[in-house]
């Protein structure tokens, strides 16, 4: 007799001897293991293959040798496409360019996001939910529609040029479309409520006698921000900064409708080599990488965080 569905859930709960604690702590780990370890594996595994017909090109990696006499596992790992990322200056190019648009790109958010954050912090409390809704209300559009949006601003023809003309400030229409500059603003714009909303959540919890303390001490208002309000703000500014960083590095719709073809980042180049080369083991390699750049700094960070607390 078949058991439901729900009896084998409780039955393998059962066989790992698993209590009520046990599985609420399995269930993120599950989770990982599923949605990400497992699929990251995949790709890993691709990344070590050949161009195929086939799509996934999941080819025979491992397989038994018998050769009459003995018996031995052999595997094939093709390193080609690994050594093409470190070789080829357009995928060097491609990383380093990359990272550099989403440092700066993570440097305006912080220089933008820091005072409205500050303000948010200090406003009145009654105000304050009204104030953070706002911050979020983008969400409730659809990217792409966001990003069609500066598309009409930003255009020969568009908003912008067509108010400054009015103005008289230009006479001709400024190339702003397919460039460096509206790749910054569609980045900066779109990921900007992920700086705000740490910054926010770090500097209401602050203390504000601090600053009292050190006026009465007679440090200026200026002196006072940099020595107290910025440190203690720190953690607020590092989650902001990784929030924004993390996801603007291999980012791809922005750059593809805002950027044209002239700019060369990761995140497009990865779409090109998945989609029109049709070369996924390639492909597989470039998001490895860019997976292990993004990574390994996150665990050294955490790894100093932990060894400072310790401390």
């Amino acid at each position: 007799m078949a058991l439901p569905p729900y009896r084998w859930l409780v039955h393998l709960v059962a066989w790992l001897g698993l209590d009520g604690r046990g599985l609420v702590i399995a269930i993120p780990y599950a989770w990982m293991l599923f949605f990400f370890a497992a699929p990251f594996l995949i790709i890993l595994v691709i990344s070590f293959g050949a161009v195929e017909l086939r799509q996934p090109p999941l080819g025979n990696f491992i397989e038994w040798i018998d050769d009459g006499y003995n018996r031995f596992l052999n595997i094939k790992l093709n390193l080609i496409n690994y050594i093409t990322l470190f070789t080829d200056d357009l995928y060097v190019r491609a990383y380093l360019n990359s990272v550099k648009i989403a440092a700066i790109s993570t440097f305006f958010c912080l220089l933008i996001g820091f005072p409205i954050a500050y303000g948010m912090a200090r406003a009145a409390p009654s105000i304050r939910p009204t104030l953070v809704m706002l911050v979020i209300l983008p969400f409730w559009t659809s990217f792409l529609i966001r990003v069609y949006a500066w598309i009409g601003i930003l255009q020969n023809d568009g908003f912008l040029n067509n108010l400054l003309i009015g103005l008289g400030i230009i006479d001709q229409p400024l190339v702003m479309m397919n460039t460096d500059f509206a790749v910054y603003v569609g980045i900066v714009y779109s990921y900007l409520p992920f700086m705000i909303l740490p910054l926010y959540a770090n500097l209401e919890r602050m203390d504000l006698t601090l600053l009292e303390a050190a006026a009465d001490l007679g440090c200026r208002p200026i002196k006072a921000f940099w020595v107290v309000t910025v440190p203690l703000a720190s953690s607020g500014i590092i989650a902001g900064c990784f929030l924004v960083f993390i996801p603007a590095v291999g980012e791809y719709v922005i750059p593809d409708l805002m950027g044209g073809s002239g700019t060369l980042m990761i995140g497009k180049q990865l779409w090109l080599e998945f989609n029109n080369n049709r070369d996924w083991p390639l492909a597989s390699a470039v998001a490895v990488i860019l997976l292990m750049l993004l990574v390994v700094p996150i665990v050294l960070f955490q790894r100093q965080q932990a060894k400072a607390q310790g401390t």
